[in-house]
């Protein structure tokens, strides 16, 4: 059932990102097993990750996939850019693997895509070096595969910034923090993560540098777009279909731009305060903080913004690109906003 519903979330993806032509399964499918084929050096260690890599959405290493086609005057011959390009798709996907593990310990999470967290499994001592194994992992594949200092330089860079947007998380907790406050956090945990997935297409299909800049301003806006969707599914999502319980977030004392805007419009703001700011939020506290929220228009707010985002996106894929890799661009521009899970 767990694989089938990989298989329905890909499809999903697919089906707002390209006519599912034969090329664009065949690279997903090839990532799959690349990625399923790597993490099974260790036969503990390969069943341990395997639950953690599936159900995701790919959309990083998608990305990437489709900027480094995004140079319209190449020819590509598509065994010769699987080969050289599969290893740094899968290091993508292993670096965001390896952050949400992390992530799980930290804020105590038991579920995650439908399955138990690593650290519910095994324990955070455990978890934690499964996450150190995967960034390994990952950049074990880009040095054995000689993508060069630029490419190590972005991923080094993301890797950083994934570490310091968590510190500064963890620092901030049951804490209010202002709107740009709340931008500086998701700007180093999300943004960043999906422009260095445009910039290093943009790298690897030999763009001019104005060009990979442009790439990589529509990835900060689709990021900014893709967390504040994701912290609305915290509260409006259906579990079913997100695999995470809702207030997962806050309960944790991660305080987001819904939770914020309740509180600047809500007559109920001091009881919604009270709750947020408590270190030890029950479940009861969790039912009452999601209906004060959802009777404001924190909805309507915060798809407002992403919204704005996704056009700002949009605005800054550079006009050197083909006009296939634009339509898939701008159709996961669609997807981050439009989507369910």
């Amino acid at each position: 059932m767990k694989n089938f519903m990989r298989r329905v979330r890909l499809l999903n993806l697919f089906q707002n990102v390209s006519e599912l032509d034969e090329t664009a399964i065949n690279e997903i499918k090839n990532l799959n097993e690349f990625i399923e084929e790597e993490i099974k050096e260790d036969k503990f260690i390969g069943e341990a990750c395997l639950p953690l890599i599936n159900g995701g959405k790919r959309l990083r290493p998608i990305l990437f996939l489709i900027c480094a086609k995004s140079n319209g005057k190449k020819i590509f011959d598509e065994k010769l850019f699987l080969k050289k390009n599969l290893p740094l798709a899968a290091a993508i996907e292993l670096i965001h693997t390896a952050s949400l593990v992390h992530d799980d310990i930290l804020d105590r999470s038991k579920i995650r895509r439908g399955t138990a967290t690593a650290n519910s499994k095994y324990g955070a001592q455990i978890a934690v070096l499964i996450g150190d194994y995967l960034f390994a992992k990952a950049f074990q594949l880009v040095a054995e595969n000689h993508y060069g200092d630029e490419v190590s330089l972005v991923l080094s860079k993301l890797v950083k910034n994934l570490c310091v947007g968590e510190i500064t998380q963890d620092r901030s907790l049951f804490k209010i923090p202002t709107v740009s406050e709340y931008y500086e956090k998701i700007h180093l945990k999300t943004a960043v993560f999906l422009a260095s997935c445009c910039r290093l297409g943009g790298i690897v299909a030999d763009l001019k540098q104005s060009e990979i800049e442009s790439l990589t301003n529509y990835g900060i806006n689709l990021g900014l777009a893709f967390q504040i969707i994701d912290d609305l599914l915290d509260f409006f999502g259906d579990v079913k279909v997100t695999g995470k319980a809702l207030g997962g977030d806050f309960k944790s004392g991660v305080i987001t731009l819904p939770i914020i805007r309740a509180l600047n419009v809500s007559k109920k703001s001091e009881t919604l305060k009270k709750i947020v700011t408590h270190n030890k939020i029950s479940d009861e506290n969790i039912f009452e903080a999601i209906e004060i929220i959802r009777e404001t228009d924190a909805l309507e707010y915060c798809k407002m913004r992403a919204y704005a985002h996704i056009d700002a996106a949009r605005i800054n894929l550079p006009d050197c690109i083909d006009d296939k890799t634009f339509f898939l661009l701008e159709s996961i521009a669609d997807f981050v906003v439009d989507r369910t899970w």
